[in-house]
């Protein structure tokens, strides 16, 4: 069985678009050639190349039978003649069928399976320009194949066989290049068995694990721990090499998230920590080379490091010229959105929404207000318009600097949190508070003026800072009325509860119809409702629960269908002596228990445990009694234990043993 190489070979492309690149081809790739079998489909990279093996195809695809359904025969012999002609065969190998509409030819076709060289070859152009990119650019002029960078080469091989096409003027072979500068200049000749080796020798390493291990031992125990940064490296080079170098302490003064900042972001550099955790003067940089033998790449790093970090400190000595306090009138001249104003109109609705939650949360509120008035100030300084990624943290290191308290510039520098659902929350209860009432101004704002997440497009980031609102009260349990700041915007709710849904479903692994039973119930803090969410989880297991929640449904189904006028407690007297009046008194105890006790998982256990008197009611008796008062009465029992143990989930939302949604 024959194995098959690709590898695409092109310009630098950006490392963040590698991975979802790598996805697209393995998958367009399996839904090509899914019938030629193979035991395995891997992918790999490199800035330069994309690359797919696939192992242990079939020679050729098996034959396929299908029928080909043709004319009716009151359509006449030329209509099937037609037909015949059109399959390449003749009337008297034409079958006949019988359907609704009468008697009609059809043709059993055998399609001959594709030899898999031919189909490589043809489909293969069609499977590589299809790999979508969030950009793409045209080399050989307009209206030209289009890929995010331009194809240099192609290798694919099926065992020793080229399979011959051509992209954009570049034809298949199995000619590659290795490392633009380390490697040699002539294209090198490859097979499947000597590719690997051919670019290892080459300072090309294809995979992309090899590279990351690689990277990682060289990085050191003290170095800190970055796997995003890690990942970027990987895609950024084919013959990585970690080089040390150091920094003058003078620049310790500096707050270690300005200097790591800088490192991280604008060099790619990985900060170096002491034993205690603080910032040591060290960094390890990662280059596209095989060594530092003369020491120039680490002076030279080190010199442009130096260069950056003066800008820090320079940025950092004019910003403390002007108090955060002074920069509140500023914020006048930055635009938050063209329709909703100024970040100080921002500030200001948010100062009154963050004081009303504080209010209702008991937190500190002069705390609240003054981290409010000051949380955007930091967009004014050259700190934070040189390095954006700092939006907040610079705000919350000024106040600490400038005596604003530890307590406002703790909740200043985690206002922004979280930024996904990964990141952590505000570390305090007046952090939490501002963040939230940031985040609840820029949705309701932006809902009112009919900017609403359509899609894949979601451009102010309103489901990141939704999912943020409902993090935050979820994690902190706080009890905060989420309602209430949404309702009154249209669409807000709706939008805010899928960002709940979504919660509970990946972050607290709940399944789907438990969380939509509690969602049915309502909600008025989100504390709560993972309580009952949780219970929901916990108590479905019981042998009492599913079955009860299937009688729940029915209860639920007949009250839909009878359209009772009122809910009216049920007549005593009208109440049949065995399992009507069992229901009603085993209804009555439950009611008390769960009344009794304020914890959710025994509210439901209760419930669950009225399973034997319900079933017994439906077994034995006739809800829609001839006589109209039984009947109603009947009927108002059913509605009370629906009604009273509603609040705590919608039952018939279960999805029971059998059923599906």
């Amino acid at each position: 069985m024959p194995n098959f190489l690709l590898e695409i070979g092109v310009e630098e492309i950006p490392d963040w678009m590698i991975e979802p690149a790598l996805a697209e081809l393995h998958k367009r790739f399996a839904d090509a050639f899914g019938a030629f079998g193979g035991s395995s489909i891997t992918t790999d990279a490199t800035p330069r190349r994309l690359v797919l093996q696939a192992k242990d195809l079939i020679g050729q695809a098996p034959d396929v039978a299908s029928l080909v359904q043709g004319p009716y025969l009151s359509a006449g012999e030329k209509a099937a003649e037609g037909f015949a002609k059109k399959q390449n065969t003749s009337i008297d190998k034409l079958t006949k069928t019988t359907d609704a509409k009468g008697e009609r030819y059809i043709f059993n076709q055998l399609v001959k399976g594709q030899v898999a060289a031919h189909a490589l070859a043809e489909k293969l152009p069609g499977v590589i320009t299809g790999i979508p990119f969030p950009k793409t650019m045209y080399w050989t002029g307009k209206g030209g194949v289009k890929f995010i960078r331009p194809i240099r080469w192609i290798v694919a091989l099926l065992d020793d066989q080229i399979i011959p096409f051509e992209i954009a003027g570049v034809k298949s072979g199995n000619i590659t290049r290795g490392h633009r500068i380390l490697g040699s200049k002539a294209p090198l000749l490859v097979g499947i068995a000597s590719y690997a080796q051919a670019l290892r020798a080459n300072f090309v390493i294809v995979s992309a694990e090899e590279r990351k291990a690689r990277i990682e031992k060289a990085l050191g125990p003290d170095v800190q721990k970055d796997e995003a940064l890690l990942k970027t490296l990987v895609y950024l080079t084919e013959f990585p090499t970690p080089i040390r170098g150091t920094f003058d302490k003078s620049y310790l003064e500096l707050p270690k998230e300005i200097l790591s900042t800088v490192m991280r972001h604008h060099q790619r550099y990985f900060s170096v920590l002491n034993a205690d955790g603080s910032l040591a003067p060290a960094f390890v940089a990662v280059t596209n080379t095989d060594g530092d033998p003369d020491g120039l790449i680490r002076q030279g790093n080190e010199k442009v490091l130096r260069a950056r970090f003066n800008d820090a400190r320079f940025f950092w000595q004019v910003d403390q010229q002007k108090k955060l306090s002074a920069r509140v009138a500023d914020l006048e001249k930055v635009t938050f959105q063209a329709k909703l104003g100024s970040y100080k109109d921002k500030t200001e609705r948010v100062r009154i929404l963050a004081n009303e939650i504080a209010k209702s949360l008991n937190a500190d509120q002069n705390v609240v207000d003054l981290a409010a008035l000051l949380a955007k100030t930091d967009l004014t300084t050259d700190m934070v318009k040189e390095f954006t990624e700092l939006q907040g943290v610079v705000g919350g290191l000024y106040a600490k600097a400038q005596g604003e308290g530890d307590a406002v510039a703790t909740a200043i520098y985690d206002h922004y949190q979280p930024t996904s659902m990964d990141a952590p929350i505000p570390r305090t209860l007046e952090g939490q508070v501002v963040s939230i009432a940031d985040k609840l101004d820029t949705l309701r704002e932006c809902f009112r003026v009919d900017l609403i997440p359509t899609g894949s497009k979601d451009p102010f980031a309103l489901r990141r800072a939704a999912q943020g609102v409902v993090k935050i009260l979820f994690e902190a349990k706080l009890p905060l009325d989420l309602k209430k700041h949404v309702a009154d915007v249209p669409a807000l709710l709706p939008f805010m509860n899928e960002r709940i849904e979504f919660y509970l479903k990946e972050a607290r692994g709940y399944a789907y119809d438990e969380v939509n039973a509690v969602l049915a119930a309502g909600y008025t803090t989100l504390e709560d409702l993972a309580d009952r969410a949780e219970a929901i989880h916990a108590v479905r297991p019981t042998d009492n629960f599913e079955p009860l929640a299937a009688s729940f449904k029915r209860i639920k189904n007949i009250l839909k269908q009878a359209q009772l006028p009122k809910a009216n407690p049920p007549k005593l007297e009208l109440l049949v002596p065995g399992p009507e009046q069992d229901l009603y008194q085993a209804f009555l105890k439950v009611r008390a228990a769960t009344q009794a006790t304020s914890v959710y998982k025994e509210k439901l256990a209760q419930i669950a445990s009225l399973r034997p008197q319900v079933d017994f009611f439906f077994d034995k008796i006739l809800v829609n009694d001839p006589d109209p008062a039984i009947r109603e009465n009947r009927l108002t029992l059913l509605h009370s234990l629906l009604t009273e143990f509603s609040t705590i989930a919608d039952f018939s939302e279960i999805v029971t043993q059998g059923e599906s949604k």
